[in-house]
């Protein structure tokens, strides 16, 4: 099933006219590795190549694309990606922690990384991108990079952990008022220091990257929607010590004050 598309992350999302992006939820049975698909889609006609950034999330993502297909792991700075001509990619998004079972190692060692998908996968991934991306329609190239998916996934039994990362990273995300790794630790209620290891075993990044991505994406969601914005409420909100402290922040990762940022 298609999904509404909500670009949080993607810096200056509205000025991206060029490209068109669809989501797709995975089958029943992938859903505890892939969060979604996704398939974008450009055509700058004759125009200039165009830059995307993108405040990245914590997730893998395998992504069938030419001149082969790639797996991409975090990224901890801003995620940049040059789309010139006309053409289209298909993604999919790993669960945070849905990834490791496949890799069978820890997601750390891909932090920061792009890998060519056949390192992981063997030559067939390479077939069956071709296969996705020669596909006519969505829906096909969905139900192809699923069938491979299938088969590159380990027949093992379940990793209870992979689960239990997935609703942590999600808790982060959709609980505003958790700002402190401690706080993460009491509320989920798993101590300190297997936090961290969980987090370096199955995600690739400390819980304090995650939560301090959440905020500066919800800040930057906040700036996408223009001027009127009162920064030191907002500070206060997200759990920052001050206005300062929240523009400090956002400058380091975005490169630009979130003031400036919204009023572009």
């Amino acid at each position: 099933m298609r999904l509404p598309y909500r670009p949080r992350g993607v810096l200056r999302a509205g000025a991206a006219t060029c490209h068109r992006v669809s989501l797709y939820e995975p089958a029943a049975d992938l859903a505890p590795f892939v969060e979604h698909h996704w398939i974008v889609h450009w055509d700058l006609g004759g125009r200039a190549p165009f830059r995307q950034k993108v405040l990245s999330h914590p997730n893998v993502h395998v992504v069938f694309e030419q001149p082969f297909p790639a797996v991409y792991g975090v990224v901890r700075d801003v995620f940049e990606r040059e789309l010139s001509g006309v053409g289209h990619v298909f993604g999919i998004k790993f669960r945070a922690g849905g990834f490791r079972p496949v890799l069978g190692a820890p997601v750390a060692t891909l932090t920061d990384r792009v890998v060519p998908a056949v390192d992981l996968f063997g030559p067939a991934v390479v077939a069956a991108g071709e296969r996705v991306l020669g596909a006519a329609a969505e829906p096909e190239r969905v139900a192809l990079a699923e069938a491979w998916l299938r088969a590159a996934l380990p027949a093992a039994d379940p990793d209870p952990a992979v689960a239990e990362t997935a609703a942590i990273v999600a808790r982060i995300t959709t609980t505003p008022n958790l700002f402190r790794v401690d706080d993460l630790a009491e509320e989920v209620g798993v101590p300190v220091r297997r936090l961290q290891r969980l987090f370096a075993e199955y995600v690739g990044v400390g819980p304090k990257w995650v939560l301090r991505r959440a905020r500066l994406q919800e800040v930057a969601e906040r700036a996408e929607h223009g001027a009127g914005i009162d920064w030191a409420a907002l500070a206060a909100d997200l759990g920052y010590a001050d206005q300062a402290h929240l523009t400090r922040d956002f400058t380091a990762a975005v490169g630009t004050a979130p003031g400036r940022y919204a009023r572009a």
